[in-house]
């Protein structure tokens, strides 16, 4: 598997010279994305001209070395042809971009059958068909035919995002990117005519890089091996997971998507439980997930304190985590909230949620956070900021520190700060010394429920390292 992200020449075999072409634009990817080997592009139609800056050949054999790995965009019809020549080259990993495979029908699914069987007889791993591709941030190789301008591409981090999808793959990637969270290693796997989730998860299981993987699934083709390395790894590598298909109409749209056939839901999410899996019930769950689990310390269980200065969230967010099978709210301790009322203004509520009113400033936000984390019936703190309101949207310089300084005592947190531009300004700031924001009370709520429960899964095993973005 390393191959696909390590290899030591890269051939983009159909590439163009007319910009807007995908296979201008995946030529362009390779070569603008910082990937220190060969790069060779392959079209009998240009061979001898520059695409580029790099000479392009007519062929694979007329390389003045062999590639390791192969790019494919071209017609789906002169994809066993160019396999064939893969094997003779000694190509060992190839990239299928193409579409026009089983998504299709019967004939496109004896095309993609046709040009596996030749890969497998060549000792060739395949990726694809009809897919964008593949990124790694060690090797700094991407292939995909979205131009930088068109999709932003996050910085290096340790998530793995996996998506059969495409475009739900772009979407994490961009915005992975706008909160800053980094990634690893991505593939768009499309139809998985060959590499497929178990392949996916048992390589990125030993992936120094990677500490959170994130799938977008369809359907599965060795579902048992995938089970089992998910709950190997789970406890120290996260699985996270949005499935497509649940319904009968979904499993139709994966079958003209990506070829898939989907199974009982009811099955899959009971087998998903078992082996520490976390589904998400959209493309919105999957990225709050991913942002908690990425920048947060599992927590000891699941008592949850609010702090605020705007209530209503709060109430909302009680709702929320009295119907939750892992959370629960927080009582504080006599020592803790005698400790507040003290060193609070008399007319702030002393309670769950601790409501610092309007008036409060990032200063107030510090005194509360400090006894809060130190409190003994708290497991998770969650602050609700209303960065609207102008003593604390005044003091919102401070708050970074303020955040920086609870971070470093280890105790879960997760805030709520909705708004317009101002607001997420300061929240990208917090974000950026780790404290996970959301928009609303109930996308930080049920995010929080998927790390509490794999937090209570994952014991018993071994020691849960994660929430370093690194």
């Amino acid at each position: 598997m390393d191959r696909f992200f390590n290899p030591n020449a890269v051939a983009v075999v159909g590439a163009s010279a007319r910009p807007g072409k995908i296979g201008y634009e995946v030529l362009r990817s390779v070569v603008g994305s910082g990937y220190g080997g060969a790069v060779y592009p392959i079209n009998p139609g240009h061979a001898g001209k520059e695409l580029l800056g790099r000479r392009c050949y007519a062929r694979l054999a007329d390389l003045p070395q062999r590639a390791q790995l192969a790019v494919m965009v071209i017609r789906a019809e002169k994809v066993p042809e160019a396999m064939e020549e893969c094997a003779a080259a000694g190509v060992e990993r190839v990239v299928i971009i193409s579409g026009g495979f089983k998504e299709l029908g019967k004939e496109g699914e004896a095309l993609e059958r046709r040009s596996i069987e030749i890969a497998r007889s060549g000792g060739i791993r395949v990726i694809g068909p009809n897919c964008i591709g593949i990124s790694s941030s060690t090797s700094r190789l991407e292939t995909f035919f979205q131009p930088r301008e068109m999709m932003a591409r996050p910085g290096p981090g340790n998530i793995a995002i996996l998506s059969q999808s495409g475009t739900y793959g772009a979407t994490l990637l961009e915005w992975f990117a706008d909160e800053g969270l980094g990634v690893s290693k991505f593939v768009s796997y499309g139809n998985r005519s060959d590499i497929d989730e178990a392949d996916l998860a048992g390589y990125l299981a030993d992936d120094a890089s990677t500490g959170l993987m994130v799938f977008y699934v369809e359907g599965f083709q060795r579902a048992r091996e995938f089970f089992e390395t998910a709950e190997r790894a789970g406890p120290r590598k996260p699985v996270l997971m949005l499935k497509g298909g649940r319904t009968g109409a979904g499993a139709h749209a994966a079958a003209s998507h990506t070829g898939s056939v989907a199974g009982s839901f009811s099955s899959f999410r009971g087998a998903m439980a078992q082996c520490g899996v976390v589904l998400a019930r959209d493309s919105e769950e999957l990225f709050d997930l991913a942002k908690l689990f990425a920048l947060q310390p599992p927590p000891s269980g699941g008592r949850v304190m609010m702090v605020t200065n705007g209530a209503g969230p709060c109430v909302v967010a009680a709702d929320l985590i009295s119907e939750s099978a892992h959370l629960t709210m927080a009582q504080l301790s006599a020592e803790g909230a005698a400790a507040l009322k003290q060193r609070l203004p008399p007319y702030d509520v002393v309670g769950n949620p601790v409501d610092l009113t309007g008036s409060a400033d990032a200063a107030a936000f510090l005194v509360a956070l400090e006894v809060l984390a130190s409190d003994p019936g708290v497991d998770i703190l969650m602050p609700v900021f209303v960065f609207q309101d102008a003593p604390l949207g005044f003091t919102a310089d401070e708050l970074e520190r303020v955040i920086s300084k609870i971070c470093a005592r280890g105790r879960t947190m997760a805030a709520v700060a909705g708004g317009g531009p101002f607001t997420r300004r300061q929240a990208a700031r917090l974000q950026k010394v780790g404290m996970p924001v959301f928009p609303s009370a109930g996308r930080a709520v049920r995010a929080l429920e998927g790390l509490v429960g794999h937090a209570r899964w994952a014991k018993g095993h071994r020691k849960v390292e994660y929430g370093s973005n690194e």
